[in-house]
């Protein structure tokens, strides 16, 4: 559960709500279902296994003078959850380039990633194709 908003310097949750919320993840920048303080309390929703969410969280300096807004992707296992998001954000000192953490500075090109899955490569490449089409037809 997040800290209360005047936890941290907002008045209410209203004018905190972006600041301190969880979402779901799929094609629109904030899926459903939307958790946070200002909704959840009175509209719960159910979670289950297998759900993926981003946790967004914003944490201002003492004196207010700047602030760190760091997401974090989990996804819901049957025990809990596991974070699924590569960024050390747990060790992070100061965020903006360069990257400081606690173990030195980090690079500022995203490490290298897995290849794509074959499978989705070739359902891209259908789409594709077949978008080719209608507009090759539409001529």
């Amino acid at each position: 559960m997040w800290p209360k908003a005047t936890e941290f310097g907002f008045p209410d949750e209203e004018a905190a709500f972006a600041l301190q919320m969880g979402h779901g993840i799929g094609l629109a920048i904030w899926e459903k279902p939307m958790i946070s303080r200002l909704v959840s309390l009175d509209h719960p929703h159910e979670i289950k296994p297998g759900m993926v969410f981003a946790l967004e969280t914003f944490w201002p300096t003492k004196d207010g003078t700047s602030a760190a807004r760091i997401e974090e992707e989990i996804v819901v296992t049957p025990t809990g959850h596991e974070v699924i998001t590569r960024f050390p954000a747990e060790q992070l000192l100061v965020a903006g380039a360069p990257f400081v953490t606690v173990g030195g500075t980090l690079p500022t090109v995203r490490e290298t990633e897995a290849p794509p899955n074959p499978d989705v490569v070739k359902m891209v490449a259908a789409a594709a194709k077949a978008e080719g089409e209608k507009v090759g037809a539409g001529r």
